[in-house]
């Protein structure tokens, strides 16, 4: 297959790219900055993430379109950044769109990045893609969380309205993809631990939703080869589980025996001078795979244990390389 990721430049469209030409398949990966990825196993072809250009010919005669594209939210939720944020997803949106519109050929299969940041703040439920509440009117909480469901909102927005007739168009609500590469969540993660500052953040209540790179790739896979499934999907591991729970199977995985709890207020502190923001620790995000389940979707790590042992294992091992 022909498959083109805009925005693929980044952690998880480097797992993406990888997966799919080492299954065999023609990948062509749209980056900004393509000049720093020219020993990439697969193509890279330039594009500006905003409008029409050279690069829209790749997409026509393509068999499906991953599109990643979409600025950091590792920052500071200041307007210049939230407006950053807003920006780049859905202008990068309609921008493929568009593209896929004009193709003569159009691709078959629009597969659309979103976030698991999309569902409401809970402890009493799990968010599925049936019966899950979408966030933005919680009372209490900050207005940097909402701002967030306003940009997961805006992004599935702008797909849905720029998707030409005939396209199967599956959305990803994509919880946080585990991988040992550097530079991804995991990473700095395990960082954390590696310092003994892995232990509770704040009550220690919220859940965290996450999936193995593997089974994300596995599920990527799935989604394209089922012609029946369209929508939204959930991308996560079965069970989610509290922070405590998360940081204290981490722990054991690293060989750490102890993290230093932080309150609230520390986390506040710390998130300031880290330049980045505490929702991504503090929101609880119950997020269960609903739809990948009842297709027969087999997840290889269902409990955080196995794959946090798994994680940390070939973690060590590349760092030893």
């Amino acid at each position: 297959m022909k498959i083109i990721i805009p925005g693929g430049s980044g952690q998880v469209g480097t797992l993406l790219a990888r997966a799919c030409t080492a299954a065999g398949h023609a990948v062509t990966v749209l980056s900004r900055t393509p000049d720093g990825a020219r020993t990439a196993p697969w193509r890279v072809v330039g594009w500006d993430a905003r409008g029409p250009g050279d690069w829209c010919a790749e997409l026509d005669g393509a068999d499906v379109v991953i599109n990643l594209a979409g600025r950091s939210v590792d920052c500071r939720y200041h307007a210049r950044n939230r407006a950053a944020i807003m920006d780049s997803r859905v202008d990068a949106t309609r921008a493929v769109g568009h593209a896929i519109a004009a193709c003569r050929q159009p691709p078959p299969l629009w597969l659309q990045m979103s976030t698991a940041t999309i569902y409401a703040h809970r402890f009493d439920a799990g968010n599925d893609e049936a019966t899950g509440i979408l966030g933005g009117d919680e009372p209490g909480v900050p207005d940097t969380w909402r701002s967030s469901i306003a940009v997961a909102k805006a992004w599935e927005r702008a797909c849905d309205e720029t998707t030409p007739p005939g396209v199967r168009v599956v959305t990803l609500r994509s919880a946080m993809v585990m991988s040992p590469d550097r530079g991804g969540i995991f990473d700095v993660l395990v960082g954390m631990v590696r310092k003994r500052l892995g232990g509770r953040a704040g009550d220690g209540r919220q859940f965290v939703s996450w999936i193995h790179h593997a089974d994300f790739t596995a599920a990527i896979a799935w989604l394209i080869a089922r012609p029946d499934i369209a929508g939204v999907v959930n991308l996560a591991a079965p069970t989610p589980l509290s922070y405590a729970e998360f940081m204290a199977a981490l722990r054991r995985g690293c060989g750490v025996g102890f993290g230093l709890p932080a309150s609230r207020w520390m986390l506040e502190v710390g998130a300031f001078l880290m330049r980045t923001e505490t929702e991504l620790v503090l929101k609880s995000r119950r997020v269960v795979p609903g739809r990948l389940l009842d297709s027969g979707f087999a997840f290889r790590f269902h409990q955080w244990s196995e794959a946090a042992a798994d994680l940390c294992q070939r973690w060590r091992e590349r760092r030893a390389r």
